[in-house]
């Protein structure tokens, strides 16, 4: 059996079990889509979005890229943030970034990393205007942290500032929106 194979066969044993958990659970699914929350993360494998905030599937409405960016000229997150707000009516859109974010590594590195060093240019200039104060930091791994922490803030901002939020507000309608980098836990990196 090829890997694509074996993924076939866990996502049958998963619904198997889930339908022996709850009857009826992918009917209950199918009518739920009603989620409050939009979370815009990183596509790091190692943060699950929904699991990690205690969330059923349904009820939080996901879209992930490298380092939680939200650029004003990027229509797959202008899409998912305008189908959010105007159609799932979400209530919050929340940033969520992670301390040892790859893509915030990466973008403080002076080193070729192809077609993602486009993408990480925001973070490479939130580092840059910010540098004296990340540099004073004593350790590399609080550097890579603020700059996680600044990029959730500035992506806060990004959010904030598109037509889509902006009209929602101006027809006094939602979302709020949050950012946050979580918390540490003494055996992961990666929370969110």
């Amino acid at each position: 059996m090829n890997e694509i194979e074996q993924l076939i066969e866990n996502n049958k044993a998963w619904s198997g079990k889930m339908k022996r958990r709850e009857a009826g659970f992918f009917e209950k699914l199918a009518a739920q889509q009603s989620p409050r929350y939009l979370w815009i993360g990183c596509s790091d494998s190692r943060v699950p979005a929904n699991e990690i905030i205690g969330l059923l599937p349904g009820e939080l409405f996901v879209h992930r890229n490298v380092a939680n960016i939200v650029y004003p000229a990027d229509l797959n997150c202008l899409s998912v943030l305008e189908y959010a707000v105007h159609t799932l009516h979400v209530n919050h859109v929340i940033v969520c970034g992670h301390y040892g974010c790859g893509g915030v590594i990466a973008a403080m590195q002076r080193t070729s990393h192809g077609f993602a060093d486009n993408w990480l240019n925001d973070i490479r200039d939130t580092y840059s205007h910010r540098w004296a104060e990340i540099q004073n930091l004593p350790a590399d791994e609080e550097r890579v942290d603020r700059l996680c922490e600044l990029n959730v803030i500035k992506q806060v901002n990004s959010v904030t500032h598109t037509n889509v939020v902006q009209n929602a507000w101006a027809a006094k309608t939602s979302p709020s929106t949050a950012g946050s980098t979580g918390s540490r836990t003494a055996s992961s990196r990666t929370s969110a």
